[in-house]
């Protein structure tokens, strides 16, 4: 082969290597889609409740199953302030409404019933990217058996999400 041929080739060669590299590299970096959620799980997570350092834990599961929990400083002389913690014992989301009703625990239970939308946090590490809002029934029974209920409009505000977790080296 001639020389000047020869160095066409090589020329020609290293730039289908370069392409190929190029390729390659772009399509390692290109995220690879995930299998899809169930509807409404990006809802998951704890929002705030009534007073400071309660909250709700929503974990939305398959077909719209709701699960979780209410965890509550206590009011009666017996439990003030201690934790109280109240799971769901029904729960669904519908699209975007969610209903729940939590077990009865010292003669306290809460049904919720509202929808969850986007709030005003403008990232998932931000309070209140997702809220719940609606209407809260507080349902107590006394030492008579006599029920009440007190009802009113609430937003709990989704607890802000650390995106990446931070993975500790062992050295």
């Amino acid at each position: 082969m001639q020389p000047n041929k020869l160095t066409r080739m090589r020329s020609s060669l290293a730039v289908a290597m370069l392409a190929l590299m190029l390729g390659l590299l772009a399509s390692a970096q290109t995220p690879k889609p995930t299998a899809p959620a169930s509807p409404g799980q990006e809802y998951s997570g704890m929002y705030s409740f009534l007073r400071e350092g309660e909250f709700v834990q929503i974990t939305v599961e398959a077909a719209g199953k709701v699960t979780g929990f209410v965890s509550r400083y206590g009011d009666l002389e017996s439990d003030r302030g201690a934790f109280l913690d109240h799971f769901f014992k029904t729960g669904k989301l519908d699209g975007n409404q969610l209903t729940f009703s939590t077990d009865v625990v010292h003669g306290v239970w809460f049904d919720f019933k509202g929808v969850v939308t986007r709030g005003e946090g403008k990232t998932l590490a931000d309070e209140g990217y997702y809220v719940a809002q609606g209407t809260l029934t507080e349902n107590k029974k006394d030492d008579a058996n006599k029920t009440s209920a007190k009802s009113k409009e609430v937003t709990l505000k989704l607890f802000p999400q650390d995106a990446t977790p931070k993975v500790e080296k062992r050295q």
